[in-house]
């Protein structure tokens, strides 16, 4: 039996979009689609509306099959140390979801799939989602079908965007990767753009994916479809 493969890229920017080229263009040369997290704000002043390369190599790369996921409004703490939506009521989120999904249109990047920043949404931010008109929350643990109210468990592995980037870590990453893949379940992959310019994270990943495809999984990405299951996009 064969499992499925998720691969999703965030931190895109203007500083990384070189670097998210050549790794998307490692990916299409394996068949697999990417899930690309998408910020209208990063640190250090960066907004994705002055940002007119990034904005066309988004399009391109979903026009060519990659899917669009919505990755905070600004990524900014809004408790100490703790994530954008990870312990925000449902008002605060709404008003922040509303603001980044306003951006997302303009640009021409609107997506229905929702990942909070390090993969941690409150439930107040959870249940803010389909009102505003989403469909899937991708989370650390479970990608969620908020239609249908079906959850579909795995656990994400990544480096950077919450995750560490140490050589133990990724070896750590590619065992895991193999071993699930190697039971037929679902392998869940994630990086930082910011780590793709480091040869180990970026082999790290490669070598996840290589495996995961060697025991037959299957590629997929986080996209949200009307007659089909959430663990299926």
């Amino acid at each position: 039996m064969s499992g499925l493969l998720y691969v999703s890229v965030s931190g895109i920017s203007d500083a990384t979009r070189a670097d998210v080229a050549s790794f998307a263009s490692a990916m299409d040369e394996r068949g697999v689609p990417l899930s690309l997290l998408v910020a209208p704000r990063l640190k250090g002043k960066y907004r994705l509306l002055e940002d007119s390369s990034t904005q066309a190599f988004l399009r391109e790369r979903r026009a060519a099959g990659d899917s669009m996921v919505l990755h905070g409004f600004d990524q900014a703490a809004t408790k100490r140390r703790r994530a954008e939506f990870a312990t925000i009521g449902e008002h605060e989120a709404r008003l922040r979801l509303t603001a980044a999904d306003r951006v997302l249109e303009e640009v021409g990047l609107r997506t229905r799939v929702f990942a909070a920043p390090r993969w941690n949404a409150s439930p107040g931010a959870i249940a803010a989602l389909p009102g505003l008109g989403f469909r899937m929350n991708v989370g650390y643990t479970a990608v969620l079908d908020l239609e249908r109210d079906i959850e579909v468990k795995a656990r994400l592995l990544g480096i950077g965007d919450g995750f560490l980037a140490e050589p133990w870590w990724c070896r750590a990453l590619i065992a895991t990767a193999n071993r699930v893949a190697r039971r037929g379940g679902i392998v869940r992959l994630a990086v930082d753009g910011k780590r793709l310019s480091g040869s180990a994270p970026r082999r790290s990943i490669l070598d996840a994916v290589d495996l995961a495809l060697h025991h037959g999984a299957e590629p997929v990405a986080y996209r949200w479809q009307p007659h089909v299951h959430a663990g299926a996009a």
